[in-house]
């Protein structure tokens, strides 16, 4: 199983399937052109509302990461790596992120050694699957 939800988190399903898909095209798991399981099989899969999967994928689909072929199925965009993306949306996260990590006591120090840890893991595993095509 490609995509683990977690019913108890405060992120609303549709943002998880939203951020586990773009993570896994950054990892090489998907690649450009790959088929996605269909609204219906990824809602079966995860026990979710198939409302909440076609939200997702609709999301996915504006953000350039995915295309949907009426009849034939919903694809990884060939052409996502020129997708122009915005930073504001990250910057904005990072913000809030400082925020929560002041009112739970996280120091600087350990949020910059996480944030440093899982930026390199993405990078590598990026560079590990760039490197064999």
């Amino acid at each position: 199983m490609l995509y683990k939800i977690d019913m108890k988190s405060a992120e609303p399903l549709y943002e998880q399937i939203v951020n586990q898909t773009k993570a896994l095209v950054i990892r090489g798991i998907l690649r450009p052109g790959d088929k996605v399981m269909s609204v219906r099989e990824l809602a079966t899969d995860l026990v979710i509302n198939p409302n909440t999967v076609s939200k997702a994928y609709q999301e996915l689909e504006r953000l350039g990461l995915l295309e949907m072929h009426r009849g034939r199925g919903t694809f990884v965009s060939k052409d996502w790596v020129d997708q122009s993306v915005s930073r504001e949306p990250v910057i904005v996260a990072i913000k809030k992120l400082a925020i929560d990590c002041h009112y739970a006591n996280v120091a600087l120090d350990e949020a910059i050694t996480i944030f440093e840890t899982e930026y390199k893991k993405v990078g590598e595993n990026h560079a590990d699957s760039t490197a064999t095509e």
